[in-house]
């Protein structure tokens, strides 16, 4: 059977830019064993199976598969696919309004907006499934540095010390003191699992205040080097996870904040994840991932 399939670059208005992604049209029928195989062949950091909601009310229901193992959520393919479904089932509207999208993931049910202005690339946006929290102790600076091929002075600014979060997914969330550091991170897989194998994922989500574009509030990048890829250009449930961090350690006042975080620079496919925190007492009271998609090819699949 022939199933249609997109490719689209998320969190960029620009085509070979952020982050690839997958989306497979119409999947029903399809088992969990052929949708892996099928993200095997894809080899992209995500991609998303379409299915038919459980709750008519809903847009979809999606799962997400890595080349390896299949996800509860991720954030770049919850972007990409609000952006294509509008794209294919409403595109007249899309410039007259704002269109909600419900996507029904393993962690529930996601509320997406999608916004396009003329002339400009689709944005979509979406509440964070779970507020991020605390999961697990990080490792010694000594570990974490080694496996990242840093120093131990790389590791921290401010009062910013390595956390693990989790907004739906676990990461180890290391600050690190400068940009030239953040250039020469380099996973190590030698020392990988000492560092960061108290991490479901073994993930780990470099931050720092240094930007490369003006406007944005945090340089990052994401390693995750057990998997058949090492770094991703942007990671959407990284930084859901990271709004807990933000509010942990920088205690922004009440009300609402919008970041800016930047990744992907040094893999050549810059991305700019939106990141809007409402805090509210002290803590955070939710969370959102915006941030544009375009399409970049299309086609059919023999499943």
């Amino acid at each position: 059977m022939k199933r249609a399939f997109y490719t689209l670059d998320v969190f960029t208005d620009t085509p070979l830019s952020g982050n690839p992604l997958a989306v497979v049209i119409d999947c029903d029928g399809l088992d969990s064993a052929r949708m892996q195989k099928i993200a095997g062949e894809f080899n992209l950091s995500e991609t998303v199976f379409v299915l038919e909601p459980r709750d008519p009310v809903n847009t979809a229901r999606i799962r997400i598969f890595t080349p390896t193992r299949e996800l509860p959520f991720a954030g770049h393919p919850t972007i990409g696919t609000a952006v294509l479904l509008a794209q294919l089932r409403a595109p007249g509207m899309m410039l007259a309004r704002d269109l909600g999208v419900m996507i029904e993931e393993q962690v529930g049910v996601l509320s997406c907006t999608v916004r396009q202005i003329r002339g400009q690339a689709p944005k979509a946006s979406f509440i964070v499934p779970q507020l991020p929290h605390p999961d697990g102790v990080p490792a010694t600076n000594a570990l974490i540095a080694a496996a990242l091929s840093l120093n131990i002075g790389d590791i921290g600014f401010d009062s910013h010390v390595p956390t693990v979060f989790s907004g739906g997914v676990p990461y180890t969330c290391v600050p690190v003191a400068s940009l030239a550091a953040m250039a020469r991170a380099k996973p190590m897989a030698s020392g990988w699992g000492h560092a960061f194998g108290g991490n479901t994922h073994r993930s780990a989500y470099l931050y720092t205040r240094e930007v490369v574009q003006a406007g944005s509030a945090f340089h990052t990048r994401m390693f995750f080097p057990l998997t058949t890829l090492v770094e991703d250009p942007a990671t959407g449930s990284a930084a859901a996870a990271f709004a807990g961090v933000v509010v942990h350690f920088d205690q922004p006042e009440p009300g609402d904040h919008t970041l800016i975080l930047e990744q992907g620079f040094e893999m050549g496919r810059p991305s700019l994840i939106t990141l809007g925190l409402d805090v509210a007492d002290g803590a955070l009271a939710s969370a959102s991932i915006g941030g544009s998609a375009v399409i970049v090819s299309q086609g059919t699949i023999d499943l």
